[in-house]
């Protein structure tokens, strides 16, 4: 009988200790990280789209992150189109859906993955100058000022969790320096694609996977 109660006892703890080691993901993102019916409602998704060969959530970049890692999504704020900052395409004010504008909404996660400044780059948004504190909404305008703000805000507001930075391939050099200048300032690991076959300008299977495997690698 004691035999089988430690057998028991041993099962119940591998279970509780495998439990305990499930980590929930966030994900602040653009059309990359959509997929409908996986992101807010009203939040304009890109996949599956009749051009791009992915079609099912599964083939995700973040669901073959987390299937192959065993974690969990926790909230996954993606909007296609969207910048970081609140200067959108044609120079318009996006301010209601910007990065920066959606950071309170990620839950309870242990991983953030903020995956972001392709729509800064293709749009044409100015990067403005560095600034990491006192930043106003008029700083928002420019991208260092509000990567700056989102970056610090999700550490203030999710201090358990870990925070990286995803930044896609093929994009404005001045792009790229802003990502690395301003992870760089607040520590947070900005993990930079490479590779990442496109159709539609949008990751296809073979480039989901890609992002996938970058992301295994660079996080240890």
């Amino acid at each position: 009988m004691k035999k089988i109660v430690s057998i028991a006892f041993a099962i119940t703890m591998i279970a509780v200790s495998a439990n305990a080691q499930t980590k929930k993901v966030s994900i602040l993102g653009d059309s990359y990280s959509t997929f409908e019916g996986a992101n807010p409602a009203g939040q304009a998704p890109f996949y599956p789209n009749d051009r791009n060969d992915v079609t099912e959530v599964g083939q995700t970049w973040w669901s073959l992150y987390n299937e192959a890692m065993g974690y969990e999504l926790e909230v996954n704020d993606s909007w296609g189109g969207t910048t970081i900052c609140n200067t959108g395409y044609g120079k318009r004010n996006v301010a209601n859906s910007s990065f920066n504008s959606r950071i309170w909404k990620l839950g309870n996660p242990d991983i953030i993955f903020l995956f972001g400044g392709t729509n800064d780059a293709w749009s044409g948004a100015p990067v403005g100058e560095y600034k990491y504190s006192h930043i106003t909404k008029e700083d928002c305008n420019t991208l260092r000022p509000a990567l700056a703000y989102t970056l610090d805000a999700l550490q203030r507001l999710y201090p358990n969790a870990k925070v990286y930075a995803l930044l896609n391939s093929e994009l404005r050099e001045d792009v790229n320096e802003t990502f690395r200048e301003v992870c760089k300032h607040y520590s947070v690991q900005l993990i930079e694609l490479y590779d990442v076959e496109k159709q539609n300008g949008h990751p296809s299977i073979k480039g989901m996977q890609a992002i996938c495997k970058q992301i295994m690698d660079a996080v240890k």
